[in-house]
């Protein structure tokens, strides 16, 4: 009789497990495409059940955390966690804080608290700190800084307590998909070519010449004005159509393939990288050496 009650679970578990694998199998789905039709299944982020089948919303990858299934959409806003490294542009300056466009859904927020202040002072925000706020930053500035929380709605606090971290001075700012961002332990790179590049996790890509000296007084406020040589600025646009050439062939972004890029495309002029056949001559020579150096 034991027996006879055990069956429908065993029955429900060899059932659940089947779709399991089966669901395994098949990554990418688009709006539509049925997930699984198994009833034993949570609905996740992505997906809506439709006749009792577990039907994808949006077009991604299917990931599954045991019973909960939700698909990561392929082309978002950017969907911060605590420790990313963003670069954004101060969009307003408010009470004790500044709002930073940071590709999310919300803007960003960065504390007067969540900042360094020339000089290296750790000490209270006073009233007259507020008052010399857009000093330090105002409308239009670019920053880069690290996720420090995030709130209930879903928007970011972000903090600049480190010198690496700070207002951005000369250079060039590329907009991708965040989903090309390859997660590192870095996100700062000086490239043996001659010029640096910052990785943010947001999409936001920062390339500037690599700074001969840091003035660590000036709290990660120091802006070099100073001209750039043509050859830093020759650099910096090859590796802007190189990170256009990788976004559009959807490549994954990290120092290496960069390097690789900006390699492949030393026997082609500059203006020329951005011409789809040279592009794409680019671009697999990139994927060859990738391959080479995993395998």
């Amino acid at each position: 009789m034991a027996a006879d009650m055990r069956l429908p679970t065993i029955r429900k578990q060899v059932s659940l497990s089947s779709s399991l694998s089966a669901l395994d199998g098949k990554d990418l789905v688009v709006p539509g495409d049925v997930i699984t039709s198994d009833t034993g299944f949570m609905r996740g982020h992505g997906t809506y059940m439709d006749e009792e089948k577990l039907t994808a919303s949006v077009a991604g990858e299917v990931e599954r955390v045991n019973k909960l299934i939700c698909v990561r959409p392929l082309k978002t806003r950017f969907n911060g966690e605590v420790g990313d490294v963003v670069v954004g542009r101060v969009t307003e300056v408010q009470q004790k804080r500044w709002k930073v466009e940071t590709n999310s859904r919300l803007d960003s927020v960065l504390l007067l608290s969540s900042v360094n202040l020339p000089g290296g002072e750790l000490r209270r925000r006073s009233a007259e700190d507020e008052l010399t706020m857009r000093d330090y930053l105002q409308e239009g500035d670019l920053i880069s800084a690290e996720v420090q929380s995030v709130f209930s709605d879903g928007a970011l606090s972000l903090h600049t307590r480190s010198l690496k971290y700070g207002k951005l001075g000369q250079g060039v700012l590329v907009q991708l998909s965040p989903s090309l961002i390859k997660r590192q332990k870095t996100h700062f790179h000086n490239l043996p070519c001659g010029a640096s590049i910052i990785l943010g996790n947001n999409g936001f890509v920062w390339l500037y010449p690599t700074p001969g000296h840091q003035d660590e007084e000036a709290g990660g406020y120091y802006t070099s004005l100073e001209p750039v040589s043509l050859s830093d600025r020759e650099v910096i646009s090859r590796l802007r159509n190189c990170l256009l050439a990788l976004g559009a062939h959807k490549v994954l972004l990290y120092d290496t393939s960069v390097l690789y890029c900006y390699e492949s495309s030393l026997p082609h002029q500059i203006k020329d990288i951005l011409k789809p056949e040279v592009m794409e001559e680019i671009v697999m020579m990139t994927r060859q050496k990738l391959v080479e150096l995993e395998g």
